[in-house]
């Protein structure tokens, strides 16, 4: 099945940068370095590259796109400047909810078998999980995977690259992500299958999901 774009990175929206920078170094277990307002984060592959860039509004509302980690312990994320705001131990699930240090929500997972830091998954909250799933897999030339459906629906990708999370919620869209994806392919593609021209730059051009969700489109040459 082939797409008409694949995965290139991530990026996330900091007032700090240098601050938010190395703490999602340290929770992802990647080098990086801050450069005019933008903090770099370098793994062995340039499918695990994110990018922390610089942004005047601070986090207002529950992130619409979050991140699933891999993490050796909750105390090693709190010891990098994390807060928990739900303990697995008190909700009975199988991970954490915590805050960056300007706010930003994600989830920990904690393996006592296979202790480790990393990206587990992007998680995008939608008012249709399945129909989102569906529109990214079609892009992305992927399948869904619905064994966890109706809680989830999974767009897998290839190794290294994190796997898409579609989980629904009543609440529609607020305001800009903080978090979002950059892909390689045919923005002219990506528009028609369904996707909302935002603006262009001159290295990238960025559009939006049938929900709206923020996603930019460099040429894959």
């Amino acid at each position: 099945m082939t797409g008409s774009a694949r995965w290139k990175d991530l990026c996330l929206d900091a007032e700090d940068p240098a601050t938010l920078g190395p703490f999602w170094a340290a929770v992802l277990g990647l080098g990086g370095e801050t450069s005019t307002g933008t903090h770099s984060l370098e793994g062995r592959h340039d499918a695990q590259r994110v990018w922390v860039n610089l942004v005047d509004r601070p986090q207002r509302v529950k992130n619409r796109v979050h991140l699933d980690v891999h993490a050796v312990s909750i105390a090693d994320l709190e010891g990098t400047g994390a807060t928990v705001l739900a303990d697995s131990d008190d909700t009975g699930l199988d991970w954490t909810v915590l805050a960056d240090p300007e706010g930003g929500e994600f989830c920990a997972f904690v393996s006592r078998r296979d202790p480790r830091r990393g990206l587990y998954a992007v998680v995008v909250d939608s008012v249709d999980p399945e129909a989102q799933a569906r529109w990214w897999a079609h892009v992305l030339g992927a399948e869904v995977d619905a064994s966890h459906a109706p809680e989830a629906w999974t767009v897998p990708q290839p190794d290294p690259a994190p796997p898409l999370v579609f989980v629904g919620v009543p609440e529609p869209r607020v305001g800009p992500n903080r978090v979002h994806v950059d892909l390689l392919g045919d923005a002219d593609a990506l528009l028609g299958a369904g996707a909302t021209p935002l603006w262009d730059t001159e290295g990238w051009r960025v559009l939006a999901d049938p929900e709206g969700n923020e996603l930019c489109v460099f040429a894959d040459r």
